[in-house]
């Protein structure tokens, strides 16, 4: 059976759009899913499903969020396949000290990737910025609050897109790489 990663965007930020771990676990396996595990409280799932396409996944995540949870949050949904592909893309090497600088975005679709390009005109070095084929990659070497280029990819440029952090992604990857059981 295919795993998949959820990536909701914006939930538990604040008090606005607020969707409980549990909770989504719940909905997840409500909806038919096997071997739901979250990660963190920032709308990180993995699970794995017995049809279905990443995009048709997000939809039916997403949909299922409003219903329940009454929160309209954006769902990207990658397969464990392509999120290892993501991982090996990465042309920004970084040592593990450097993981929490270094955001990947992730979009619903790769036309997608050239709305999230366009902040590379902000990159201002030491910052290192990178668009592979499913992903962009952005490390805020003076931290992620201090970049003009991290602002805009977590806000309106990378609209289309949901961003974590390298280490945050590398977990999501062991997980998601785990045997069934």
């Amino acid at each position: 059976m295919p795993t998949f990663v959820a990536l909701l965007r914006g939930v538990n930020v604040g008090k606005a759009k607020r969707v409980p771990m549990a909770e989504l676990r719940a909905l997840l396996t409500d909806l038919g899913h096997t071997g739901v595990v979250t990660l963190l409280n920032s709308g990180n799932a993995v699970f794995r499903a017995r049809r279905g396409t990443p995009a048709k996944l997000a939809k039916e995540i997403a949909a299922a969020i409003s219903a329940r949870l009454d929160v309209e949050v954006p769902v990207i949904v990658v397969s464990a396949r392509d999120l290892s592909a993501i991982i090996a893309e990465n042309p920004i090497e970084t040592d593990a000290d450097w993981h929490p600088r270094l955001l990947v975005a992730f979009v619903p679709d790769t036309k997608a990737l050239s709305s999230v390009a366009a902040i590379e005109a902000l990159v201002v070095r030491p910052e290192r910025f990178a668009v592979g084929k499913r992903a962009a990659y952005l490390l805020c070497a003076n931290g992620i609050l201090e970049s003009k280029a991290g602002e805009a990819l977590l806000g309106k440029a990378g609209k289309s897109a949901t961003t974590r952090n390298w280490a945050t992604v590398l977990k999501l990857n062991a997980l998601a790489s785990e045997p069934d059981e």
